[in-house]
């Protein structure tokens, strides 16, 4: 049964799985988490980290909110020892004093995969 206070935007590929969800507090304002890798796998991690955060601000946007409303992200890569690359890519995306909590862990993940990029954003009530 659908809840009201959710609302989801399925994965194109498996649709049992979430792009974004967003919930609605019941004052006013929300939550809005959403995960992303890059649509273009033959990029380097850098490459592959810009077209990621690249979706995720579309996700910002159409939610009507910016990348200062993040709280979290959860960064996954298959290479630990890439951290100095992404985290050039990190720093120029993210304003100077808006970064939000993150986390850096290294995984297995699908063929061509580098890069996964989890967030949640807060929703202005």
């Amino acid at each position: 049964m659908p809840h009201p206070d959710i609302a989801r935007v399925p994965n194109k590929a498996l649709p049992a799985k979430s792009a974004v969800s967003i919930y609605r507090f019941p004052g006013g304002g929300g939550l809005l988490n959403a995960v992303a890798t890059s649509p273009d796998k033959s990029l380097d991690l850098p490459g592959q980290t810009a077209a990621t955060l690249a979706l995720l601000d579309a996700h910002l946007r159409k939610a009507g909110i910016d990348r200062t409303r993040i709280l979290r992200a959860d960064v996954v890569v298959t290479d630990h020892e890439q951290k100095p690359a992404f985290d050039r890519v990190w720093a120029a995306w993210m304003p100077d004093g808006e970064g939000p909590v993150r986390s850096f862990v290294q995984s297995v993940m699908p063929e061509g995969d580098l890069v996964e990029i989890l967030i949640t954003a807060a929703l202005p009530a």
